[in-house]
């Protein structure tokens, strides 16, 4: 019954070109949740709660903290995570993630919003972060855009997809931060404190 549910709100998303987590990058963030006895997560970027459901479905021990900006998702997303009752186990707020603070400490802190931001949530909130916490980021592959510009001549696309590769210098910089790039799903960064 709840993988109906689930798979319902996957096709949804994917027909009407709402942006969700690839199959094998949400497949990598459930068995690192599963390895790394993962309980509090902040997502940035919740579209219509899949992400958010998958991960709170992991255990009925898990909160999640998800943040959606956009009007009708976060109503969509709001009605989801209703159908499924997981009410009582994420927290989805209706705010831009840069103009909202977040109390707390989170074991995991997923990142799938505004690609061009990718780099201000990571700094506003890496102090989120308990001392044993990841930051995963997704979409750093944008497509294939950001290895291959050539590939769009849309002028918007090539400027995102140079913001994700100045992110991705920026994060392999960070002296406080290990960060390995995946290639999974449509590309994934884990960070972690060293």
């Amino acid at each position: 019954m709840t993988n109906d549910i689930v798979n319902k709100i996957k096709l949804n998303a994917l027909e009407n070109k709402i942006p969700i987590i690839k199959d094998e990058g949400i497949s990598f963030i459930i068995s690192y949740i599963k390895q790394n006895n993962v309980k509090n997560i902040l997502e940035i970027g919740s579209a219509v709660g899949y992400s958010a459901i998958e991960m709170a479905l992991v255990d009925t021990d898990i909160k999640v903290v998800t943040i959606e900006k956009d009007e009708e998702r976060y109503k969509e997303a709001l009605n989801n995570i209703k159908n499924i009752s997981l009410e009582e186990q994420i927290d989805l707020i209706y705010a831009d993630a840069l103009d909202v603070d977040i109390p707390g400490k989170f074991d995991l802190i997923f990142i799938d919003a505004a690609k061009a931001q990718y780099k201000k949530f990571f700094i506003k909130y890496s102090s989120n972060l308990k001392k044993s916490g990841v930051i995963i980021t997704d979409n750093l592959k944008f497509h294939g855009f950001v290895e291959n510009p050539e590939l769009t001549n849309n002028r918007n696309t090539r400027q995102l997809a140079r913001k994700i590769r100045e992110f991705v210098c920026w994060l392999k910089e960070q002296e406080l931060y290990e960060t390995t790039i995946l290639d999974i799903g449509d590309g994934l960064a884990v960070s972690k404190r060293k």
